[in-house]
């Protein structure tokens, strides 16, 4: 090639990559997940994000391929370039996928300034067992003396030789109570209280693990520990157990690939024994008592002798109701280390963890074989600085480990979790050191995406208790309290909670697996549970904000996340909710049945002049009756569904109607005179436009009254400050904010708390304790105010479903001289950061590539603003006013913007 024809190839070249270079895909999931396996989704959805330094950059077209190679060269669907700016949730539409097959994609993207991406580099995933028939593994169940309730953790084992030259292992597994997995000795994944809750009669799930480095050419072994765990062990209170069966099982399906092509399964049948080992008793509530003198050494390894072990049980199990799993599964997370190890006054010894968590200790420990150490664990100290248990009511939170005597042995539990910041330890052989225990927070592996921060300190450990409550109670399903004997799936809590959840960490999977469970243990009349899985009575059903869960939480998981599929999927078990209320109710009222009310609202230690807060339960549900029909009916509008789109317009009509008939007085003043009554009524627009401002007034006019506290419940607290801000009385729900004396959110931050309580006095001001019969120090419904915080003081919320659009719109207030909110969106980081410095308001705005946004600089009307350092007027800014504030639209990229403050 000639020498001039050469350079200008290269630097024809080198121009395209550079192109290339300004465009580019990141972040591939398949079903949220990166590079899953053991999917039972036959028609997965694919979702990226774009990255590239220019402004404005939307994306104009894909393409997309997937294959059974990582080459590429066996393509099973390819799109070709789709004019289309979706980048998120596009569904596999090719040739049919099978069971138990790996599968590679990529994707390539053109954006509106004339680039184009590279193929991304390949993902994959990986599809599961789909059907019942492709369980060739039979249950198995222990046969050993002691196998109930509250005994012996069995232990089963096989011994199986592989003669060939190992390619691949994968082994999908589930039981009938919790499982570990181990394979020659060593631990099958990083989960932790497999196969998780669900309604399991109903839906049963199983995990997929690669063993591939776990087998090995000849004799091998595997052995599964069994505890009681959700499935029999005790739950709820009076005793409860054997809730869905009474004997533990295993279903265990190990398929073996060899480089020749060849393969071997390895299943649950007669070949197995089991025996009992360590675990002499493990619970949910209890904790675990281990006598490591019990140890069976390498039963998992293919040169243990099992001769006195006994053979196990094949039973018919059913395999109809299994499927694979969906939410993120639940791991170990964060570690930490004593804080102080003290003596309290009763001459206990006591370690400080510094944080109220959900996990477990790891303890180190050398001594004579037979010393019996006991750790009980405790969320708080009492006034006299020992450790407080009462609030554990039926729950013992124990831990209760045997020695064997010799070398330094190393423990941790398998088959419990507990809350707590404190652990006293009794029968420690010496001296106990901080380097010889550890805590370690469990929880269900969400991706972290939001955060919270600004110039309040006390707001900022606020935000901390938040996202502490929400790691301590999404273990597997969001539970209303991890350390009492309770830990149930209460409905009311999660509603209220959802929006704040959705900022702080990615919870769609989390949601869509829990939603289902919802759906399977509705009643058939609609009505829902208080709690999911269901493990009350069948009448423990239909609380109005309970309920409602059925249809708050699929419609914000929609608009969070942009997931249509969702509301598709949830539908039905919506549409029954709402029409269990029709059914119930009598001209047009729903008020009658059992409901929880604004649970936990405030109460004056002095009542003497009658001003408790109780509302009026009938008139919360319908209020509730109303929001869940009006997002009936935006549910209908978005599938589609054009009579239920007029049903429920003329349903919401009546709704409110006879809510001014029976609850509104001719002056306007509702029947209630209390803060969640008004503040239920505007949110959810049940008085007509006339009477709002007059509402919203008499509503800061009793925030006033109360000295500038709140009085909200569970159902009321969520929506206050959001009210009060959209009535403009936003300097209002700053001083709710700020309050730091009782009742209010500082409280228990000025008290020391490390994660939300469940009542606002838990612990009273001189020390002492509420009632330990209902007394958490880790429920994270009063959380909910998170959700405030990033839309409004930070200002950063969708303005359409998943964030496609975005509002950057704060409302600086509470001499707050900051705040910044960030968002791993589905297309990417979003972030709004002011400060008020030396007069100027500044703004550091951050927009996904395949967004737009519109931005409201609050009071800079008439203000001369810069975009870094220049003249909006002088830009391509298209600008409004808005009252006293300014209205801009941006497109994707990285802004400050400057103007001066009054």
């Amino acid at each position: 090639m000639p020498r001039i024809l050469l350079v200008f190839f290269f630097c024809i070249t080198a121009g395209l990559s550079a192109v290339a270079q300004k465009l580019q895909i990141a972040e591939l999931t398949t079903e949220y997940q990166n590079n899953p396996i053991g999917l039972d989704i036959t028609a997965p959805r694919f979702s990226w994000t774009l990255v590239s330094p220019q402004r404005d950059v939307l994306q104009t077209a894909y393409e997309l391929r997937v294959s059974r190679d990582e080459s590429f060269k066996n393509i099973l669907w390819q799109t070709g370039k789709v004019t289309s700016d979706q980048s998120a949730f596009i569904t596999y539409s090719g040739s049919p996928l099978k069971a138990k097959q790996r599968y590679h994609w990529q994707a390539r993207v053109w954006d509106n300034k004339g680039n184009a991406s590279a193929w991304s580099k390949p993902v994959f995933f990986e599809l599961g067992l789909l059907q019942a028939t492709d369980w060739t593994a039979q249950w198995i169940e222990p046969a050993v003396p002691g196998d109930s309730v509250n005994g012996p953790a069995p232990l089963l084992r096989r011994i199986f030789d592989l003669k060939k030259t190992i390619k691949s292992g994968r082994l999908y597994i589930t039981s009938h109570g919790l499982y570990e997995a181990h394979v020659n000795g060593k631990r099958v994944g990083d989960q932790y209280l497999t196969p998780g809750w669900t309604s399991y009669n109903k839906r049963l799930q199983y995990q997929t693990y690669d063993v591939t480095a776990l087998l090995k050419q000849g004799n091998n072994a595997t052995g599964v520990f069994l505890g009681d765990g959700w499935y029999r062990g005790n739950l709820a209170w009076g005793d409860k157990k054997n809730i869905y069966g009474k004997t533990l099982g295993l279903l265990y399906q190990l398929e073996v690939t060899y480089m020749d092509g060849t393969s071997e399964v390895i299943t649950s049948d007669a070949q197995w024994k089991s025996s009992t080992g360590p675990i002499r008793k493990a619970g949910i509530y209890y904790g675990e008592a281990y006598d490591a003198q019990l140890e069976k050494k390498d039963w998992t390894q293919s040169t243990f002798r099992d001769a006195d072990w006994s053979s196990v049980t094949v039973v018919n199990g059913g395999k109809e109701n299994i499927l694979a799993s969906y939410g993120p599964p639940v791991k170990k997370h964060e570690t930490f280390k004593p804080v102080k190890i003290f003596k309290t006054p009763k001459g206990e010894t006591v370690i400080d963890f510094g944080q109220n968590l959900v996990g477990w200790v790891t303890l180190k420990v050398k001594g004579k074989a037979g010393d019996k150490i006991t750790i009980h664990h405790a969320e708080v100290l009492d006034k006299n600085k020992n450790i407080y248990l009462d609030n554990l009511r039926a729950a013992k939170a124990e831990i209760v480990y045997t020695l064997k005597g010799g070398e330094e042995e190393v423990y941790e539990p398998r088959f419990s979790f507990f809350g707590f910041r404190y652990a006293h330890v009794e029968g420690y052989p010496g001296t106990l050191t901080p380097d010889k225990i550890i805590a370690t927070a469990v929880y269900s592996d969400m991706q972290p995406t939001g955060n919270f921060t600004s110039s309040n300190a006390l707001v900022n450990q606020l935000q901390h208790n938040i996202q502490w409550g929400q790691k301590g109670n999404f273990v597997d399903i969001p539970s209303d309290c991890p350390q009492r004997d309770e830990r149930l799936g209460w409905t009311g809590d999660a509603q209220v909670f959802f929006r704040t959840a959705a900022y702080n960490m990615n919870v769609a999977p989390f949601f869509h697996k829990w939603l289902k469970d919802l759906a399977a243990d509705q009643r058939k009349d609609g009505a829902v549970p208080f709690v999911i899985p269901n493990v009350l009575s069948d009448n423990d059903v239909a609380s109005t904000g309970w309920a409602d869960v059925a249809v708050i939480i699929p419609w914000n998981l929609y608009y969070a996340y942009g997931d249509q599929k969702i509301l598709e999927q949830q539908y039905e078990s919506m549409k029954a909710w709402v029409g269990f209320m029709e059914s119930k109710s009598k001209n047009d009222l729903w008020n009658t049945g059992f409901h929880f009310g604004d649970w936990l609202f405030y109460r004056p230690f002095d009542d003497n002049d009658g001003r408790s807060a109780v509302t009026d339960k009938y008139l919360i549900a319908q209020c509730f009756w109303a929001y869940s029909t009006q997002l009936m009916l935006n549910t209908a509008q978005v599938l589609g569904k054009t009579a239920d789109v007029q049903h429920y317009t003329s349903q919401l009509k009546k709704i409110k109607d006879a809510f001014i008939k029976e609850y509104v007085t001719p002056s306007g003043r509702l029947v209630s005179s209390t803060q969640t009554a008004y503040v239920l009524a505007l949110h959810f627009d049940m008085l007509p436009e006339t009477m709002r401002s007059q509402a919203a007034e008499k509503l800061a006019q009793n925030v006033k009254d109360y000295g500038n506290h709140l009085t909200t419940g569970f159902l009321g607290t969520p929506y206050l400050c959001h009210v009060l801000t959209r009535f403009g009385y936003t300097d209002v729900a700053y001083d709710l904010l700020l309050q730091e004396e009782y009742p209010s959110w500082l409280y228990p931050v000025k008290m020391g708390a490390t994660t939300i309580w469940e009542r606002w006095d838990g612990m009273k001001p001189d020390s002492t304790f509420q009632t330990p019969g209902m007394n958490s120090f880790n429920h994270y419904a009063y959380g909910a105010i998170g959700d405030w915080m990033y839309r409004t003081v930070a200002g950063l919320r969708e303005a359409s479903p998943g964030y496609k659009q975005i509002m950057i719109a704060p409302q600086p207030g509470g001499k707050l001289s900051s705040a910044t909110a960030e968002l791993k969106t589905i297309y990417g980081l979003a972030k709004s950061a002011w400060k008020i410095e030396n007069g100027n308001f500044k703004i550091d705005i951050v927009i996904p590539a395949n967004t737009t946004a519109e931005v409201v600089l609050p009071k800079a009307s008439g203000k001369k603003i810069t975009e870094q350092m220049k003249d909006i007027n002088a830009s391509k800014f298209k600008s409004q006013t808005i009252g006293n504030d300014s209205r801009l639209a941006i497109g994707s990229g990285v802004y400050h913007f400057e103007y001066s403050m009054p």
